[in-house]
């Protein structure tokens, strides 16, 4: 089952960057990220937030600015989601070959 709201700190480990990093594209970006305060001040973002975050760091991570990066995100949301969506199905192709020929190696000795 999926979470409802993600606090900073989880975001942050999801996408392996610290909070400051998470806070300031939080700022950076407020057309696209939508956080909820709860009682304390503290920034809880949805699932969507999530998504969101992964694609800011999918497009810095490839060279863009954050101009570049807020572009992208306005006129081709799709297209970038479609990228990391193939992206994730690569990684994920990827460990379970790694899991096959970590067991085929086992299976020699």
């Amino acid at each position: 089952m999926q979470k409802v709201l993600y606090t900073i700190g989880e975001v942050a480990g999801i996408l392996g960057e610290n909070v400051s990093l998470v806070r300031f594209w939080s700022d950076s970006f407020p057309k696209f990220i939508h956080p909820v305060r709860n009682g304390k001040g503290n920034r809880l973002f949805s699932a969507d937030d999530v998504e969101t975050f992964r694609q800011i760091h999918y497009l810095v991570r490839t060279g863009l600015t954050l101009e570049g990066v807020a572009r992208r995100l306005r006129d081709e949301r799709a297209s970038v989601a479609a990228e990391l969506k193939v992206l994730d199905s690569l990684k994920s192709i990827r460990e379970q070959l790694i899991e096959v020929r970590s067991s085929m190696s086992a299976g020699k000795h």
